[in-house]
Formats: C-alpha cells, structure tokens, sequence
C-alpha cells in the first residue's frame, strides 16, 4: 500500500518542480514508510511522486514511479492487484515471453496497460487501487480509482496548476495553495457526518468516484471547472457501473437457494484466497459478528496454522464486543490477540483526528478502528476485514426500520402530517424523555422525546419511501439553517436519474448505501486509520465478483423474518455455533454522549465557544449553543451530531 502525489501544469512557483512534489510526497510517509520515488517528465509540466508500503516484492524491483518496458507509460500507484499473477499469464500466452525485471503487482498493471491499453487492463483487474498515468505518446494524464472506492485520490486545480494526491495533506502541501473552504460541501458535511463524492472541503478540490477514469491534457490544467465539472471539458468515463449490474441482475436472479449459499461462499473463499496472498506478516480483524466472524471462518478453514485475529474492547459492557469476539476465536482456534483500552486511551487520539482524516469527517467509530489498527499493526503489515457485508447484504438497522416506520407514516394522510407533526412538538423532548423513563415493562424507551421529535420532522418531510431514507442517513435535516451562507448542493442521494430501476425499498437503501456511505464514509474510515500506522486492510467482500454476485441474489434471501444477512448467517453456521452470534446488532460504536459531557466536556465548550463561532463565522452560533446546552442539561442525546460540528471545528483549528 502506498502514498501517490503530483503536479501537472505550468508552476508559477520559483521552486525547482523535484522539490515542490517532494514536499508534497513527504506529508505521505505514513502511507508508505519503506521507500519513496519521483519522476519528472522531459518539460518539467509534471511529476509524479510515490511513497512505498511494500508488500509484494519487496526489493527494488517494485520501485515507483515505474515505466513500462516499452517506455510509453509511467505510473504511480496506490494499491494492490490481487489477481496480478493471472494477468501476467493472460499476458505471456497472448504477446509471448516476457522479461519482468521482478515480481510486484505494479510492473503487472504497467505492462498491461502497454500490449492491451489502460481501460482493457482495468476491466481485467481485481483489487483496490488509485493511480496516476502518464502516456508519452498522447501526452495525457490518466487518474482512474478502484470499483467501490477502497483506495482514496483527491485531484483538483489551485495557483495554476492541476494537482492530485491519495490525502489532501498532498494537496493542500502543494505550491501556493490557498483554495477556500467550500461552505455548501460544509453543507453537506453536516447532514452525513461527510463529505459525499465527488466533493472536497475545499472549492476546486474533488474526490474522484469509483470505478471513474479521468484524463486530461496540459491545456485543461489552466483553469478549474466548476462544481459541474464532470459535464466540463474535462474528460470522466467510468468504466465499472453498479447501476448496471443491479439492473442486468433483475434477469438473472438465482432463485435456489442452495446454489446462492453454493455459489457465495465459493466466491469468498476464492477472494479471501488472493487477498491472503502477501510477502508480509498476514491477520485479520475479528469483532464477533457475522462479517468478520465469516471471514475469519472461511480463513481458518483454508489454512494449516492458527490465523492470527485482533479485537478490541472497552470496559464500558455496553459498548464491549471483545468478549464475543473471543469466544469466536476459541472456537476456530485461531491465535487471538485482543487489547482493552480506557477511556483515557480513545480519548487521546481525539488530537491526532484532524490530522489523521484531512477534512472534517464525525464517524465516532474512528476512534476504536484506528485503536484496532493501530494494536494490529504492532503483529502484522496486512489485516482483512468484514467490511460491506451489511450494504451488500442488508445488516444495517435502517433496512429493517424504515419498511416499517413508512408503514406507520403512509396511514396518517399527507395533508394531516403537518398537522400530527405540529401536535407531537407541542410537547417539550424532555417531558416526553421522563415518560419514557417510567413507562413500566418493556415498553421504557431511553430519550422517548427525542424520538418522536425526530419522527415528527420526518413526518413534515416524508412524502415518498425514498424521503425517509433520505431522513435516516441525515443527522442533522436543516444544515442550511447551521451553515451560514450556504445551500445544500445536488448529491447522490437526491440525483434520482442515478439510481437503478428497482421496485425493492430495501434494495434501492443497499444500492444507495453501497454508492454513498460505503466508500465515503466506511472506507474513508479504515484507509485513514489504518494507513495513520503503515497497516494495509483488505476487504473480500469487495472483489467486484462478490459485489456483483451479490447483485443477483434476491432480497428475500438476504432479509427475511426481521433479520438481515440471512445468507451469510447460513454459511457462518457451518463453522460457529449459531449462539455465539445471535445477539442484537451493537456497530463500532463509543460512549460518546458521555464523553462530551464529563472528560470532553472542556475541550468541546472552548470549540463550541459563542465568541469562537462568531469570529469564524461558519455556523449559527445560537443555534449551536442551544444544541449543546440541550446535551449538557440531559434533554436529549446529540451527541452524534455536535461530534460532526466539534470534528469540524477542531479540524479548523488544525489549519491555523
């Protein structure tokens, strides 16, 4: 796994051009420790930097930038090809002997792109990658990123020139680099807890989507498009659509049972095969619950040794998963190591946040991933992962929920849900917390007053299946009445004309998911924290066969009888006992409306001070100030969203 970094145009900076994107490469050393490249091209208008985790070959032979044999193309790239040796076989058998000068995945991709060009040789690539290509023949520059967004590459336009980078800490490390903070993606920030693609933090800085290629030339590097810039001069293709395959899937469901459970732990096992592949020391996060919990089954079945498994825990039982996790790894019999940390411990890496994800990012389960990736690094260069399986197979909460809150909302007439709405608000949240509170038996429900406060906004809102999805993966539902001066952008999400025709609400929340929050969210999370400490993740539940399987698997199999991921649940019980993993579903989660109130509370009034948020001029300071003195006082658990304005702020104050 690596850090990538460059400049294309013509630099007004008086500093060589060698040295500006060696500055920019250095702010990357955390992504690749071991080695670092640069190439420049004869007209000194653009250079490639590369910082190297190595992982496959580790000797000189997989030194970047690399050029390919024929030296037409040179790369840098961030990632690692799974099924590399294959494609060198496919190569050999259709262009004859081939003298490769070592064995890295890199040298593979670079010489496909030389016999069959770079869009044949993405199509034939499983993994995760971002890379920058420069083709000397055209004289254009390609950047193309992985299917599902693993591996992160942000590119845009400041001082003149086009810039590019795996983190933004490249970016913004760029010559003269003075783009402003973009209000209407602080917008959006604040609705998702981040910043959707293809948007950045900053104006003129984007995040390429998944499975894009984008390529240009040094005369489209003069000036930056506008936020339309994917209709621009500039040109996007994708090359990879899941909006296709959800569609071609509609005609090809499997409907035996037998041969979806046949055919998907076939596949799984095949990706977690390729991707245990690696000329480092090899494990596996294991938090207990089906994801990891299968993963970490089918790893075992297949090896001769103990897998080495890592898990984290917390003292507070609420929030502790390590104990289920443990007795998964009793029971496949792996080498589990597990570390339990304090409060104080996941408190002290609130500091390094800002600087560890680069751009406002309120995910709280940060603190326990890079927790886990950190533990896991001090054992092992590479770790696999469950991510996916809940957007692929339906495990969150909400697929659950919403079906049944739309079946509750969709009674009441839409012209009396104003008047409903109006009705339950008329009740303050913390006089209907305290009925909650006393409510006997199993009816008591903790922040009762908040919830149907919230349910009370959603039914003003709600008018189609789609808005209350919308409304659930929303954490604060007006951002534009926080943000001052801004106006919540065209996304994904509202972009209708984006989404695959099917008639399956759940389904359709899955797609979004998957296209969203997965690789904007999830992913953004584990690259950061695990590439903050030189640790490689893996997920093989993203093989693009298991994403595209998963496609042609009906919902009913998926979902069925109140519970989620029922497929996976079905191969998991071949290896664990079902009571090891029947319990309610808990997330990655930390006591964070605690903490604000006691051991973060002092930290969080001086970013949340009314003088503060008046001087910096983001954010509506009275409605802040009231929020947290709701959360302070108890009227209500806001936790999660003043944790998306506090991590701006702090990230802010990581700028000065």
């Amino acid at each position: 796994m690596c850090g990538i970094a460059g400049i294309f145009g013509q630099s007004y900076s008086s500093e060589p051009l060698a040295e500006q994107v060696k500055r920019m490469t250095q702010t990357l050393s955390h992504r690749g420790p071991d080695d670092r490249g640069f190439w420049i091209n004869k007209d000194h208008t653009l250079a490639f930097g590369h910082r190297r985790l190595s992982i496959l070959d580790l000797s000189k032979a997989g030194h970047q930038p690399m050029e390919s044999s024929c030296g037409r193309f040179v790369m840098t790239f961030n990632g690692e090809i799974y099924n590399h040796l294959n494609i060198r076989k496919e190569l050999e058998l259709k262009h004859g002997s081939i003298l490769w000068r070592g064995t890295s995945d890199t040298e593979t991709v670079v010489e496909g792109f030389s016999k069959w060009g770079i869009d044949q040789t993405l199509e034939k690539m499983v993994g995760m990658f971002a890379m920058a290509v420069w083709d000397k023949s055209k004289e254009r520059l390609y950047l193309a990123r992985d299917r599902i967004g693993e591996k992160p590459l942000y590119f845009g336009w400041s001082n003149g020139n086009f810039i590019f980078g795996s983190e933004l800490k490249a970016i913004k490390s760029s010559p003269g680099f003075n783009n402003e903070i973009d209000k209407d993606s602080l917008n959006l920030y604040l609705r998702h807890c981040y910043i959707p693609s293809p948007r950045s933090i900053y104006k003129d800085i984007y995040k390429l989507q998944p499975g894009f290629i984008l390529d240009l030339s040094l005369k489209d590097t003069s000036s930056s498009p506008d936020h339309n810039f994917l209709s621009s001069q500039i040109n996007f293709r994708q090359y990879w659509s899941l909006k296709d395959k959800v569609e071609e899937s509609r005609q090809n469901l499997i409907t035996d049972e037998q041969e979806a459970l046949d055919l998907l732990e076939d596949a799984l096992r095949q990706s977690i095969e390729l991707q245990s592949i690696a000329d480092v020391p090899l494990g596996c996060f294991l938090s207990g619950g089906i994801d990891s919990s299968l993963i970490v089954s089918l790893m075992q079945s297949s090896s001769k040794s103990p897998v080495h498994s890592y898990s984290i825990g917390f003292n507070e039982a609420h929030y502790n998963e390590a104990i289920y996790a443990k007795e998964v790894a009793e029971h496949l019999g792996t080498k589990h190591t597990e570390l339990y940390v304090s409060a104080n411990d996941a408190l002290s890496i609130v500091p390094k946040l800002p600087t560890l994800y680069d751009e406002p990012f309120a995910d709280s389960s940060q603190i326990p991933t890079y927790l886990v990736s950190k533990m896991a690094r001090d054992h092992v260069t590479v770790a696999l992962s469950g991510d996916a399986g809940d957007e692929l197979f339906g495990g969150y909460n909400r697929y659950l929920r919403a079906p049944s809150l739309w079946k509750i909302i969709s009674v009441c007439p839409p012209s009396l849900r104003p008047m409903l709405s109006k009705a339950i608000n008329l009740f303050p949240s913390s006089t209907l917390n305290q009925l909650g509170n006393i409510i006997p038996g199993n009816y008591k429900t903790s922040f009762l007053g908040n919830k149907l406060h919230r349910f009370a906004d959603r039914l003003e809102s709600v008018v189609l299946k789609d808005d209350l999805y919308f409304s659930l993966v929303s954490e604060w539902n007006n951002p534009q009445n926080i943000v001052l001066d801004s106006k919540e952008p065209m996304s994904f999400l509202r972009d209708k004309s984006l989404w695959p025709e099917i008639d399956s609400f759940e389904e359709r929340m899955m797609f979004l998911d998957t296209m969203t929050y997965l690789p904007d969210d999830i992913l953004v999370k584990v690259d950061r924290a695990s590439m903050g400490v030189s640790l490689e993740t893996r997920a093989p539940f993203l093989d693009h066969r298991v994403v595209e399987l998963a496609t042609r698997i009906p919902i009913d199999m998926k979902i069925k009888n109140g519970k989620g991921k029922q497929i996976l649940r079905k191969i998991l019980y071949k290896y664990v006992p079902k009571e090891l993993i029947e319990r309610p579903k808990q997330g990655f989660s930390i006591p964070l409306g605690e903490w604000l109130r006691d051991p973060l509370k002092d930290w969080s009034e001086s970013l949340l001070s009314e003088t503060r948020l008046k001087d910096e001029g983001f954010f509506d300071a009275s409605f802040v100030r009231e929020k947290w003195k709701d959360h302070l006082d108890g009227k209500g658990n806001l936790g999660l969203g003043l944790w998306s304005i506090l991590m701006f702020q702090a990230w802010l104050e990581s700028q000065e």
